[in-house]
């Protein structure tokens, strides 16, 4: 993944640190992350079905537990990307196919945007004062790297699949 500005060290070290937090309560961290999104974006939530059983509300589906082990695939997600700071572009195929899972299902590109925006609430909610302009910053370039790469798998893709 080279395109953007690569992260600092000090970037680096601002994620891992925060991300400590965080990860100790994956699924508690990814309900805030999920519900946010919801709020953001309700036209979402059909997107999450399982067994054909469309969720009549954000409440039904962050209940369930096949969303729950969606919200810790996202976690483990972020929880690779975190671990791969030095070398994110060891996930360029993980993160491309991904891109493509989430094409497949009927994501729409412009949705990550919010997912970014709802990751970025999270991290304010757990870490609080801790979240400063430059965590935010950091988390952004990295959020924008790992969207990057998935969306080359989008790109991948021949029109029309």
């Amino acid at each position: 993944m080279e395109s953007g500005t690569p992260l600092s060290g000090g970037q680096r070290a601002l994620i891992r640190e925060s991300w400590q937090r965080v990860s100790g309560s994956p699924v508690q961290h990814g309900l805030v992350l999920f519900s946010r999104l919801f709020d953001l974006d309700p036209d979402l939530l059909p997107l999450f079905q399982y067994n054909c059983k469309q969720f009549a509300s954000p409440q039904e589906c962050l209940s369930a537990p096949e969303f729950l082990d969606h919200i810790r695939k996202v976690m483990l997600v972020i929880d690779a990307a975190v671990s791969h700071l030095e070398n994110l572009s060891c996930l360029e195929e993980y993160l491309c196919n991904l891109g493509k899972k989430h094409q497949a299902v009927g994501v729409k590109v412009e949705s990550f945007s919010t997912v970014g925006e709802s990751l970025l609430y999270m991290l304010e909610k757990c870490l609080g004062a801790a979240f400063s302009p430059e965590v935010k910053e950091a988390w952004s370039k990295l959020y924008n790297a790992v969207v990057e790469a998935m969306q080359r798998g989008w790109e991948s893709l021949p029109e029309g699949d």
